[in-house]
């Protein structure tokens, strides 16, 4: 069957519900395809379960640091009861997603979606012309160059385990292994990192990175740095993963493999082809209005778009709100990357916003760069936290916030103060003299500055 909308959209989530809801408010008729439970990667299998996992994880985490100091221990994860309690947020959610885009009127179709040409899309036996086509559809698991990656388990199968397997392997270093390993330890499972090269998280500061890695050991997650995974071979009910280290050969075995290397757009199984889409590794190539530099009729947004916008929730909430005035209005509104706040999960949280210290020098700042290890000041002192550290990058010339990076468990609180600082331009000696709460994380802005 062919029928014809206005605006033909693939994917359900962040990217693509804001431009689907504003064009369907402003008349349109809308079409929204998801080959999987409608809603999107962050509240059904990314963030938001991930952080319902590592809200038992904090807790454990302080019972540890505070054993000795006024607190028994005692506390374990009850995986079970756990994971029981993450599908009570999880399992509404295609339904509700679903019963929310039907009552605002908007067709929805279950099915993986394909171009027929440059403006159709094939959905099951449905064929949906679009007046305009957003590709919203995410991102997947990049493929890995190893034999027997039929046995990797994926990020949305690990939130997924009815039972927490004894010793778990990780391939790759990247933010989903770093949160999920310290999952994994606080919950009692012995716990591995594989990392092919010699330092893990690349895209934050290498300081706070390599403490974060000292801490990580300390907690008993094993992290195995310049090691490439050959192989994962099934071995009864566990698995061997063989590679090499350096110029040795590597072999561990465990009861679960999980990927962990990173993600790529999901939009290989869209015969962009013929839809005249341009693509790139990163994505689909788009103009600043996020439209298609080869199909005007096609937008993209979040993680299937090439763009400067770091694969989180809230730049794809942005870059659909882009694209729904660009479409309602004609092509005027761009994307601003200039804040782009991300954290890492894991015990402590590892935070950042803005320019690294060498982006900064690369640009030409005149900077300075305030390092502090804050592991002794009263707000972690208290609670017997012994890894924290920040590294603000500022400018000497306008006396702005250029970029902040921040290792504690209050990192990701306190990274929301720094991009508002940066977003606003605000001078550090006008953030000095605001009062805060006391005693808060928040006071010991001004120290950091």
């Amino acid at each position: 069957m062919k029928t014809n909308f206005d605006l033909v959209v693939v994917g359900t989530g962040s990217a693509a519900s804001t431009a689907a809801m504003e064009c369907r408010e402003a008349g349109w008729e809308v079409a929204m395809i998801d080959s999987r439970p409608f809603g999107g990667t962050c509240p059904l299998r990314g963030c938001d379960p991930k952080k319902v996992l590592v809200g038992a994880a904090e807790m454990i985490d302080g019972v540890e640091r505070m054993r000795g100091k006024g607190v028994a221990h005692g506390a374990t994860i009850d995986w079970s009861e756990l994971m029981a309690f993450k599908r009570t947020f999880t399992e509404p959610v295609p339904d509700g997603t679903a019963k929310k885009l039907h009552e605002a009127g908007i067709h929805t179709f279950h099915g993986q979606a394909s171009f027929l040409d440059e403006e159709t899309i094939q959905v099951g036996d449905n064929q949906l012309t679009g007046k305009y086509i957003l590709i919203a559809s995410g991102a997947k698991p990049v493929e890995l160059p190893i034999e027997g990656i039929e046995h990797l388990t994926y990020s949305d199968e690990f939130l997924e385990l009815d039972e927490l397997p004894s010793k778990v392997v990780f391939v790759g270093g990247g933010y989903i292994s770093f949160e999920f390993a310290h999952i994994a330890a606080r919950a009692g499972a012995e716990v591995h990192i594989i990392q092919r090269g010699e330092r893990p998280l690349k895209n934050f500061e290498p300081e706070l990175v390599d403490l974060l890695v000292k801490s990580s050991e300390e907690n008993g997650i094993q992290i195995h740095l310049n090691t490439a995974v050959k192989s994962i071979e099934k071995m009864g009910s566990s698995f061997t993963v063989e590679g090499t280290q350096g110029e040795e050969s590597f072999k561990l075995e465990g009861d679960l493999v999980v990927h962990g290397a990173g993600r790529v757009p999901e939009i290989d199984d869209l015969d962009l082809e013929k839809g005249n889409v341009d693509r790139e590794k990163e994505g689909v190539s788009v103009n600043e209005y996020l439209q298609s530099i080869s199909n005007p009729r096609v937008y993209a947004a979040g993680d299937a778009a090439a763009t400067k916008g770091l694969p989180l929730t809230p730049i794809a909430s942005m870059e659909s709100q882009v694209v729904a005035t660009n479409l309602l209005n004609g092509n005027q509104r761009t994307s601003n990357y200039e804040v782009m706040p991300s954290v890492v999960f894991s015990l402590p949280k590892l935070s950042a916003v803005g320019l690294s210290e060498e982006s900064a020098r690369d640009q030409g700042y005149n900077i300075r760069v305030n390092k502090i290890d804050t592991s002794q000041w009263y707000t972690y002192k208290r609670t017997n936290e012994r890894y924290a550290m920040v590294k603000i990058i500022i400018d000497e010339d306008k006396d702005q916030v250029l970029g902040a990076h921040l290792l504690s468990r209050e990192a990701d609180e306190l990274i929301n103060h720094f991009a508002t600082a940066i977003q606003f331009k605000l001078k550090t000696e006008d953030l000095k003299q605001m009062i805060y709460a006391y005693p808060t994380a928040a006071s010991d802005l001004g120290s950091m500055l």
